[in-house]
């Protein structure tokens, strides 16, 4: 039962070391031993081989068991220690083995050495596999904490439900995406908190095809703490125990709500350019048909001057709808972008803005008020005069159409200068000097279900023969063929506004103006207040890139609940005027009453809105006309801050 033992004897007499080991091989042991009487002699031994267990004589004239002692501890070797003395006391032996002995012996009593022996082996091979299990043990905790660190900072959303959609993991990249905090979230159902009952049907289809196949991976609408709603690429993998029953669910989520919206606009021009494309096609032939038509109801009344009253009236409407076929065929062209080139060259807009403005004055119902703004510093554009004063007619004709019972008519022209924060909130637009021509009314407003419709060809909202639906196509075609861009705001009932904007051509104007610096902020903490996903991105991203701290909210509800948990330390907030649940009307009035002193910015792209404001006795520092520059937005948030 017993078997081979490597044994270090620490001991000066041979004699003592014989004896010990006919004990040992007494007991069925079969032996290697080396015996030493020194600190070098041990060190050496302990050099040449592993060993098993060492026997110490308490006491040497040139050595001791303790010194022995202290070098296997100094060395971390965990052997089973034995003292064997002719005069160990009861106190010297308990101090020893609180020294680190595992047990002593007198030699006058080596009949317990053997079962002393293969006490300590058994414990220290006890020891060996406790010492192996923890060690196995603080690896896997060290994978896992690598791996949960790696987890923390994917910039995808990654967590972990049970079966019941309960939370189990949630990393920071989570965090970030959706705004909950790990110890809010955890345990909480999955379905409650991301999902709104009207995509259950999604959702369940989802499960559905998971259970079958063991994974699933698509886009998901999803709702973050503060209400926001955003798309996700999704993949969900079921993961299973080990007799391979489903335990839990992993899914990870990026975003790509901006994705998708840039995408949106692309499909939209994409459908503009191919409707044109027919367009164009048609307008050639159709062009052909009306020439004859109109050259004959021109000659009829010629070649028989002596036609009724009757019939010259009918040749008169002939040729007036041929006409008016004609005109139409100039509008389709033109919003193609094709056969009406129209000559380009550097123009001034200022005289042609106040020539639509007295054309309005005198042909516009009395009760509409025509009012102006133009910068006296407007700068030129390269364009068709012709073409740009079709566009601003069929403005500013809509904007009468939609004040039945009167308003007032806006029309201003600003410079402005685009940078790349500028420009991703919105896909047609690029870097550089625009000149802004903004007409904005007071009328019924633009509904939101039809608004990304209003530049389709033939679309309109106008009853049947009061318009063509060619008006806004025709001005997006000219627009978009001098590579400028539009923006439309509307509020339901309370009006519109079109901005357009056109690529200038004070070139060196822009290098210089875009080689001057920003002043950064010193860590002010401000609160965007914006339903509009993309805004709200990208004016976080600019602040943060200029050493501003930040908090997001989707409406003015969401923004009186984070005011009162960081009043104390947010310096400035910046909040839109237009937005569902609360309005920025009734939410600037509320923070008013919990902070009379409170700084606030207003931001809206209807001009129309700061009217609206001090009418209703809302009082802010500034206001910023969306969609702004970098240049404007950290401008007016550095002239609030330090007001």
């Amino acid at each position: 039962m017993n078997s081979h033992l490597r044994i270090l004897i620490v001991e000066d007499s041979e004699d003592d070391t014989l004896l010990t080991l006919r004990e040992l091989r007494r007991g069925g042991y079969t032996l290697d031993y080396v015996r030493v009487d020194t600190p070098g002699t041990m060190e050496s031994a302990l050099n040449q081989q592993p060993w098993d267990i060492i026997i110490a004589d308490y006491s040497m004239p040139a050595f001791s068991a303790l010194e022995a002692l202290k070098i296997i501890q100094n060395r971390k070797l965990d052997l089973p220690f034995i003292i064997i003395s002719g005069t160990i006391g009861e106190d010297t032996a308990v101090a020893a083995m609180k020294a680190g002995a595992h047990d002593y012996l007198i030699k006058g009593n080596l009949a317990r050495l053997v079962p002393a022996v293969e006490r300590e082996l058994r414990e220290a091979k006890e020891r060996q596999k406790r010492y192996s299990a923890e060690q196995a043990l603080k690896q896997a905790e060290q994978q896992i904490r690598e791996q949960a660190a790696l987890l923390d900072i994917a910039t995808d959303a990654i967590c972990v439900q049970d079966l019941q959609h309960h939370l189990l993991f949630w990393s920071k990249g989570a965090e970030r995406l959706y705004g909950w905090e790990t110890a809010d979230i955890l345990g909480k159902s999955a379905i409650e908190v991301l999902y709104e009952r009207k995509n259950s049907s999604q959702f369940e289809a989802m499960l559905g095809i998971l259970a079958k196949e063991g994974k699933w991976q698509g886009e998901l609408q999803q709702i973050t703490k503060d209400g926001r709603e955003i798309i996700v690429e999704s993949r969900w993998t079921l993961m299973r125990d080990e007799g391979g029953n489903p335990k839990s669910i992993l899914n990870v989520s990026t975003d790509i709500t901006e994705k998708k919206q840039l995408q949106a606009q692309f499909l939209r021009a994409q459908r503009l350019e191919s409707v044109g494309t027919l367009a164009s096609g048609i307008a050639h032939d159709f062009n052909n048909i009306l020439t004859p038509v109109l050259a004959v109801a021109q000659l009829l009344p010629l070649k028989l001057p002596d036609l009724d009253e009757n019939t010259q009236q009918l040749l008169k409407i002939l040729e007036d709808s041929a006409k008016r076929g004609a005109d139409l065929v100039k509008q389709i062209l033109s919003f193609t972008r094709r056969g009406v080139e129209g000559s380009c060259s550097i123009i001034e807009l200022n005289d042609l803005i106040l020539d639509i403005a007295r054309i309005a004055q005198g042909t516009f119902p009395k009760s509409i008020k025509t009012q102006t703004n133009i910068a006296p510093d407007l700068w030129s554009i390269f364009a068709d005069a012709t073409q740009i004063h079709q566009v601003l007619m069929n403005l500013i004709v809509n904007a009468r159409d939609a004040m039945s019972t009167g308003g007032t008519l806006d029309i201003s022209a600003h410079n402005i200068l685009i940078d790349e924060s500028y420009a991703r909130m919105h896909v047609d637009a690029e870097a550089g000097p625009y000149v802004v021509i903004t007409i904005s009314d007071t009328g019924t407003g633009i509904p939101p279900s039809i608004i990304d419709r209003i530049f389709d060809p033939f679309f309109t909202t106008k009853d049947i023969g009061k318009g063509t639906g060619l008006g806004l196509s025709t001005a997006m075609g000219i627009i978009k063929n001098h590579n400028g861009f539009v923006n439309v705001y509307s509020d339901l009932g309370k009006g519109s506004t079109f901005k357009v904007y056109l690529p200038s051509s004070q070139t060196l104007e822009f290098q210089k103006q875009t080689d001057t610096s920003f002043a950064d902020g010193n860590g002010e903490l401000i609160l965007v207040v914006d339903d509009e996903t993309t805004i709200c991105e990208v004016t976080k991203t600019t602040l943060l890139s200029h050493n501003y701290r930040i908090l997001t909210a989707s409406d003015g509800i969401d923004a009186l609940a984070i005011y009162a948990e960081y009043k104390d330390d947010i310096t400035l907030i910046l909040i839109d005027l237009m937005m569902p649940s609360m309005d920025g009307y009734t939410a600037i009035l509320a923070l008013q009453r919990m902070n009379p002193q409170v700084k606030i910015i207003a931001m809206s792209g209807l001009t129309s809105n700061l009217t609206n404001a001090y009418n209703r006795n809302v009082n802010f520092h500034e206001f910023l006309p969306k969609p702004f520059t970098t240049q404007a937005l950290l401008t007016t948030v550095q002239k609030v801050l330090h007001s």
